[in-house]
């Protein structure tokens, strides 16, 4: 099973490793190595700290998947991202150098599941359990939308300041899912996303969380990635 690349997921805001859990399943069941860190979400720099630490101890060829504000994460790893052989972006913020969340967010109108968000004290940021349950996290079964939203980690103000250096995509094959029914991202930005960095891009009708509520389909792209990079023999049975 080593012809296999390693599989690092990288969760976004408002989310935890465990989201990944579907995905996980079944890319072990083909054989692949597959680590899903928790991110601290304390600013960028602190969240690319945690990517290269996995990153560090990982043997051989890594890709790596991220999910919203996890795109964002792996996206500056920049050009020093040794044994990256692919990025895989899921609903995700694809950002070119120079750019940052606080200033693409600010140019268009609060998406639906975003339009409550509040700041506590020390600065992080939440989603309220109507925005997370029927707008984020819409078309996952209830019960398990609401368990998302008990355990979301809030992600620090600071981090929609952090402006992008030379973004990874430029120098690693990229691959893109679209959530057609987003709203979170705009479906039409995360296209942009995607042509931009030339991006092998599917659409999925899907909600924010891609990877709860199509599992099958993201981890397919996922192993279409590795295949196409030569690194991984067809999908075990």
């Amino acid at each position: 099973m080593r012809d296999r690349p390693n599989i690092v997921l990288v969760h976004g805001a408002w989310a935890e490793g465990f989201c990944w859990s579907g995905v996980i399943e079944r890319l072990q069941a083909q054989g692949f190595q597959v680590r899903a860190p928790q991110f601290p979400l304390t600013s960028l720099p602190d969240d690319v700290a945690r990517l290269r630490q996995v990153l560090e101890f990982q043997e051989g060829p890594t890709i790596v998947v991220g999910h919203s504000y996890g795109g964002q994460i792996m996206t500056a790893l920049g050009e020093e991202a040794p044994n990256v052989v692919g990025l895989v972006y899921i609903a995700a913020f694809g950002l070119d150098e120079g750019e940052s969340l606080g200033a693409l967010l600010s140019g268009s109108p609060r998406t639906p599941a975003m339009a409550h968000t509040f700041t506590d004290s020390r600065g992080f940021v939440w989603l309220s359990e109507d925005d997370f349950v029927n707008h984020f996290a819409a078309d996952v079964d209830e019960t398990w939308a609401r368990v998302m939203y008990a355990v979301q980690q809030a992600l620090a103000m600071s981090a929609f300041d952090d402006v992008m250096g030379v973004p990874a995509w430029k120098s690693v094959p990229s691959w893109y899912l679209v959530a057609q029914n987003d709203e979170a991202i705009p479906p039409d930005a995360e296209r942009r996303f995607a042509q931009r960095m030339g991006a092998t891009t599917i659409e999925i009708p899907s909600s924010h969380v891609a990877m709860v509520s199509h599992p099958a389909e993201v981890a397919e792209l996922i192993g279409q990635a590795a295949a196409s990079l030569g690194a991984a023999a067809s999908p075990a049975s």
